[in-house]
């Protein structure tokens, strides 16, 4: 756990108004994971490919899951936690990217843009869960849901796409006007 928190300098440093997308991963299936060089992103399937409108379908609280289409992490974060690039892919979310994710810099409803597609983030938190615990360690979900954590949104954020548009492996992300 020290080594995590020792790492919160170095995430702190995220750049806050425009940065890159480090890892593009498609969940075509539970359990399963595609790294991809470039993504599309649609209002109606979010990624195409992943298994998010499936998920929701058999969900009984459809109108949040409406709104947590994608989700993205902080790649400093998941390079804290696991230093294997490998291994980010576990954690379940589509884009990692170098970009400072925290509320204070991007609260719900702030708008991004993303490769040429452009997303609005969710109020709903995203947190640490069994899963990520069984892959990271309970030390890495302590990090992520400790309250300094939540406040840097570590576990990441949800959003939904309000633009669609093409999202490539370095592709730039940076906030825009609503």
């Amino acid at each position: 756990m020290a080594d995590l928190e020792a790492s919160l300098a170095e995430i702190e440093k995220s750049p806050s108004q425009e940065g890159a997308v480090d890892l593009i991963v498609c969940r075509p299936q539970k359990n399963a994971r595609q790294e991809l060089d470039d993504g599309e992103l649609t209002i109606e399937e979010g990624l195409i490919g992943d298994n998010w409108k499936m998920r929701v379908a058999g969900s009984k609280n459809q109108s949040v899951h409406q709104n947590t289409q994608l989700t993205l992490m902080n790649s400093r974060v998941i390079a804290a936690i696991t230093k294997n690039k490998d291994r980010w892919q576990l954690a379940g979310d589509q884009f990692y990217v170098n970009f400072d994710l925290s509320k204070g810099n991007i609260p719900s409803g702030t708008r991004l843009k993303i490769g040429t597609a452009i997303i609005e983030v969710a109020a709903e938190p995203h947190l640490g869960c069994k899963k990520f615990a069984e892959r990271f360690g309970k030390d890495a979900v302590k990090f992520v849901n400790s309250t300094v954590g939540q406040l840097l949104n570590l576990r990441g954020i949800n959003a939904r796409v309000i633009v669609p548009g093409n999202v490539t492996m370095g592709s730039c992300i940076e906030k825009v006007e609503a």
